[in-house]
């Protein structure tokens, strides 16, 4: 074995395991919102066996019926079910020119830790399934979602959208700010320009053995291009995109900001659009139509925020331009989209944000027109409805997988509590525990 795949070995042996769950286990909670939008259960027993909920019961029930089960006391809790993130990027949460440095700079075996601490850092978070959006160097977050699903690491459940495609130029073309000798040895094969292209672009994400399929109609905030956050991709490249994923039973998620590349995008039948950040009427009509989710990602402010205290510099020109437009316009889109009744999906950009702070979302959500239990249902109903898992997760109900947090005091009337998760279970094994 050569030196570093003896330290790999030897670095993912001290890695937490999953804890194997007793035969049955029982939870006894004060208070349970077991399915948001409905009112919430006085105190209850959850009963989980094999790392799934078998019966959700009214009082506390112990020993007297279950003899050789372990009893969890959370009767001055309030339990929900595992939040999920819709809108995530596990390997790295550096941006900036610090983020352009770190590519050139950082080891693909050094990408994969960061991942799986990022992981470890939002299930403690309470996050306990993700929508990643991009999974950094030669498909680590595959991998990483493969390594959880195994039980080799802990961390939450990964839907997982291995490289996004964009158009030559667009906002996930990962050459762009490089000298030309460098932008040689970064991969290309996710730019399409042309309907066959773009429709071999799906094929091969398809083929690396992806979730969800993301694609890039308009620029980006963080593009190193001047380009602004415009369309960026015609009608017919779009369409073949979406159409192919579709084909392969796969949704797609779309990163627009502009209303041209957000209306496309919903004409050509998008699953998701992610920042929407010129949402106008007509993208509003069209979600109605489609049925589409909204998945705003409002906490990237903080991100620009924080990185911009710590160092004015932290961006190049073109790039802070948009994040100050970025900071002042947060907010419009979501309140329309909200009054309007469009599907909203909590989603965060961690990685923009920070990872293990993806809960400061929901304090913005709150701000700008929901209510917290709109909110909660955003990240537990809706997102596993969007992630194609509510047969498993977004609820507490029999048969479906044992996530779920609790927290000191009721969300319901301070939606900020759900920034202090004491405790966390996925898939019946207990992640934290204060």
């Amino acid at each position: 074995m050569n030196p570093v795949a003896r330290a790999v070995a030897v670095a993912l042996a001290a890695l937490p395991l999953l804890a194997h769950a007793a035969p049955v286990t029982l939870i006894q909670a004060g208070h349970v919102l077991d399915k948001p939008g409905q009112a919430p259960r006085a105190a209850t027993t959850l009963v989980v066996e094999g790392g799934k909920i078998s019966a959700v019961l009214d009082g506390f029930i112990g020993s007297e019926k279950y003899p050789e089960a372990r009893i969890i006391d959370l009767r001055t809790r309030y339990v929900l079910p595992g939040l999920i993130d819709s809108h995530v990027h596990l390997t790295s949460d550096r941006a900036g020119n610090d983020g352009a440095l770190a590519l050139v700079t950082t080891s693909q075996a050094a990408w994969a830790y960061e991942a799986e601490m990022n992981a470890h850092k939002t299930l403690q978070a309470g996050f306990t399934s993700v929508r990643n959006l991009g999974d950094g160097p030669e498909g680590i977050t595959l991998a990483l979602r493969d390594a959880i699903n195994k039980g080799w690491v802990q961390g939450p459940r990964i839907i997982d959208a291995g490289t996004p495609i964009s158009a030559t130029a667009g906002h996930m073309d990962g050459r762009l700010g490089y000298a030309d000798w460098v932008q040689e040895h970064i991969a290309d094969d996710n730019l399409c320009d042309g309907v066959e292209s773009c429709r071999r672009a799906v094929r091969k994400q398809i083929g690396r053995g992806v979730d969800v399929i993301k694609i890039a109609t308009t620029g980006g905030v963080n593009s190193v291009v001047g380009a602004g956050v415009g369309k960026q991709m015609f009608d017919d490249e779009a369409k073949a995109l979406i159409e192919t994923a579709h084909l392969y039973g796969k949704k797609v998620a779309v990163h627009a900001h502009g209303d041209g590349g957000i209306n496309l995008a919903l004409a050509a039948g998008a699953d998701s659009i992610e920042h929407g950040t010129l949402l106008d009427e007509q993208g509003v009509k069209l979600f109605l139509q489609s049925g589409a989710y909204y998945v705003p990602t409002l906490s990237t402010i903080n991100g620009y925020k924080e990185r911009l205290a710590a160092d004015p510099n932290a961006y190049s020109p073109d790039v802070l331009a948009k994040i100050k437009w970025r900071i002042g316009i947060t907010g419009k889109a979501f309140k329309l989209a909200h009054d309007k009744g469009v599907k909203i999906a909590f989603g965060t950009d961690a990685g923009v944000s920070k990872h293990g702070r993806n809960a400061d979302e929901f304090e913005l959500m709150v701000q700008f027109g929901m209510t917290p239990m709109e909110a909660i249902q955003a990240a537990t109903v809706n997102a596993a409805a969007l992630l194609g898992i509510g047969s498993t997760a977004g609820t507490l109900e029999a048969g479906k997988s044992a996530d779920l947090i609790a927290v000191g005091a009721d969300p319901l009337r301070d939606i900020t509590e759900l920034k202090r998760v004491r405790f966390v279970m996925r898939a019946g094994a207990v992640a934290k525990a204060e």
